[in-house]
């Protein structure tokens, strides 16, 4: 493995002096040390310790203090294309393993990345991902400590591919789970659904848009944090990537054995985004989100919630669009704005492809 390390003072970093990615830079040579060095190091230096060894190594005193469990999370980003309106693949990466470990309640800190790079790739492009990586996790207080990068022959994979490890930890009195909702709790999200799948689809051009959808893309860490004050007692809480809201409500209901009904007239989805929805015939309830969650909390605690979701710029639009039932075990159901109910079950196929 070779390690994107943290330089220690005085060390000479590499450059790259070709315009594109070789098989010689995943050699495990020179060229390999200066295209680390020159796109990953350059960049992520200071994010972590201060170490060239092929492991990040992490005090475990710190992490204590901070809770009594470990999270822990690996994703990949297959992105198409690589960068969209409101984000880029590198983005994505780091708001991505920051989301899975926040909606478990820990306090995001670590990440590693891998990167695997198709030869002949464009090194500007590698600094522009690189460069975006680092400032996002930066803004949101996480550090990029480890890594490793490959070289693949043109072909064997589309540009580059990035595999993200993160880890945090969970305070003491947060126990979110999936299987933890109970009958009267209410359904929250945060904001307009679909954007993310929408803005996809509009980079590549399937769609003529006159204002481009922009990405939702976005850490929501801090929104989390903001939300558990508000609602100690939240039951569970998960982000809505692939498959959208309606895998997640899904999932909610199946392993905690209730059922759900959500209404489509609270349902936040963007005009635009139900329009071409209606056209290429999708449903905006599976298009993916980077920056939605959604959030299952007692009663008791809902008011609260949804005003502490509202007081956050990345959740000033939120709604309570649902409520958890005693019906059929695992099932999911919409009051539509036409006065019928129809059934929203798991997502079958792939709506769009190369979304995260």
């Amino acid at each position: 493995m070779n390690v994107i390390p943290i330089s220690r003072p005085g060390r000479k970093l590499g450059t790259v002096s070709v315009p594109n990615v070789t098989l010689a830079h995943g050699g495990g040579g020179k060229a390999m040390k200066d295209l680390i060095d020159d796109v990953f190091i350059s960049v992520f230096n200071g994010s972590g310790p201060d170490a060239l060894e092929d492991q990040a190594r992490i005090d475990l005193l710190g992490l204590t203090k901070l809770g009594d469990r470990v999270a822990f999370t690996t994703d990949s980003f297959v992105v198409d294309p690589l960068f969209f309106p409101g984000g880029d693949i590198g983005k994505l990466a780091i708001c991505g393993t920051i989301n899975d470990l926040a909606v478990g309640g820990a306090k995001p800190l670590y990440i590693s990345c891998a990167a695997i790079i198709e030869e002949g790739v464009s090194v500007d492009l590698l600094r522009r991902i690189a460069r975006s990586m680092a400032e996002t996790a930066q803004a949101a207080g996480v550090r990029i400590v480890t890594g490793d990068t490959k070289v693949v022959h043109k072909g064997a994979c589309d540009k580059v591919f990035l595999t993200t490890t993160g880890i945090g930890v969970i305070a003491d009195g947060i126990n979110l789970g999936v299987d933890q909702a109970r009958p009267g709790d209410l359904v929250l999200v945060n904001g307009l659904l679909g954007d993310h799948g929408a803005a996809i689809l509009g980079a590549r051009g399937d769609m003529a848009l006159d204002s481009p959808i922009v990405s939702d893309c976005a850490a929501l860490h801090e929104l989390i944090a903001r939300l558990l004050q508000a609602a100690p007692h939240t039951r569970a809480i998960r982000d809505a990537t692939r498959g959208g809201i309606a895998t997640v409500l899904n999932e909610i209901a199946d392993a905690s054995g209730v059922s759900i009904s959500v209404d489509e007239e609270h349902t936040p989805i963007r005009p635009e985004v139900k329009g071409f929805c209606e056209i290429l015939g999708l449903d905006p309830l599976y298009l993916a989100n980077e920056g939605k969650l959604v959030a299952v909390v007692p009663p008791d605690e809902a008011g609260a919630a949804l005003l502490a979701l509202r007081s956050d710029p990345l959740g000033r639009d939120a709604e309570i669009i649902g409520e958890v039932g005693e019906g059929e075990s695992g099932r999911v159901t919409m009051h539509t704005v036409l006065g019928g109910v129809r059934i929203v079950d798991m997502l079958v196929g792939e709506q769009l492809p190369r979304i995260c």
